[in-house]
């Protein structure tokens, strides 16, 4: 079959409403197990790891500069740790609140399981490139003195935060924006055009890929974080934007043509 008739894969179910509630189920419960295996991995079981892999850890496991009278948090040994799980944390309550209350398509089990593996994997290996010596963003300059907590912090890991934050505001903050339009009667059959999206047409992936970037560069540094930042980008870019461009054209004919002509940036806004 040519490559024009040919159905880009999509895990989505473009336009197919049909309650999936197998993939809600699956999703929830895969995201939330998600978490106790973080925290598992960074208070012990990721060391435990690298141990038998050969590879030195960043600091001794015995290594305590939490003290809050919290086992669990103490647990994680340093506070970047505790970080990196409440990045899990606030990414999984992200993607929850996503599918239970923003997207009204269908999602699959089998869908819905694919991708909480994928941020399962990323977020473990994230884990796994802090707890190693060699790639650690605790070896990561210039560092910045914590008086409070008697530490220092890489600067990579306070601009990591920072993308952390702005990509969860951002990405969260479109979706409502599409779902507050889609959701009006008199807005049926529009493209949406409000709030971020005029500042780029997919402003959604470009939300993703900046917390994507933030939570590996507060794990591994400047190279991981901005490696991982790209990568997400250009993929977004290219196959998830493709197969939106092509929903997208068949669905809204003109108007869709009409709104490529006024915002002419794909993800990134004013630049790409």
């Amino acid at each position: 079959m040519p490559d024009s008739m040919q159905k880009k894969f999509d895990l989505i179910k473009r336009g197919e409403k049909k309650p999936t509630p197998g993939g809600t189920v699956t999703f929830i419960g895969l995201r939330l197990l998600d978490l106790p295996l973080q925290h598992a991995l960074l208070s012990g079981l990721g060391a435990s790891l690298l141990a038998r892999a050969g590879l030195a850890p960043a600091f001794p496991p015995s290594t305590t500069l939490i003290r809050t009278g919290v086992p669990a948090i103490d647990g994680l040994g340093h506070p970047t740790g505790a970080l990196l799980l409440a990045f899990a944390a606030g990414s999984t309550a992200k993607q929850i609140y996503w599918l239970t209350r923003l997207s009204n398509e269908s999602f699959p089990a089998g869908a819905a399981a694919t991708v909480a593996f994928f941020n399962t994997l990323v977020n473990s290996v994230n884990s796994l490139l802090f707890l190693a010596f060699a790639t650690t963003s605790l070896r990561s300059p210039p560092a910045l003195a914590i008086p409070f907590l008697g530490v220092e912090v890489p600067l990579s890991t306070v601009v990591g935060t920072l993308m952390y934050a702005a990509g969860i505001a951002l990405e969260t903050v479109s979706e409502r924006q599409r779902k507050a339009f889609k959701d009006a009667p008199e807005n049926r059959g529009k493209v949406c055009k409000v709030g971020v999206w005029r500042w780029a047409r997919h402003i959604n992936y470009f939300g993703y890929s900046l917390w994507r970037g933030g939570y590996a560069m507060v794990a591994t540094g400047w190279l991981g974080g901005l490696l991982m930042a790209a990568v997400q980008l250009w993929d977004l870019s290219t196959r998830a934007v493709g197969v939106l461009d092509e929903y997208c054209s068949d669905r809204y004919k003109d108007q869709w043509m009409q709104f490529k002509r006024e915002v002419p940036y794909k993800t990134v806004p004013w630049v790409y």
